[in-house]
């Protein structure tokens, strides 16, 4: 697995800058989840479902 695709909401910002220079764009799941533990993502015609748990650990379904 590619170590830069994981991401952690505890991380200094000045990595996700960094990685944001690198060309990719990077969203901090405080910002992604909000005040929610579940998201949806529309992805051509599937709908995904990613999951905060409780141990802070993230699961997508479909």
């Amino acid at each position: 697995m590619d170590d830069d695709l994981r991401t952690d909401p505890s991380e200094p910002v000045g990595r996700a800058i960094s990685t944001a220079q690198a060309g990719r764009r990077v969203v901090s799941a405080t910002e992604l989840f909000a005040d929610k533990h579940e998201i949806e993502i529309h992805h051509g015609d599937a709908i995904y479902r990613l999951r905060l748990t409780r141990a802070g650990k993230l699961i997508l379904t479909k």
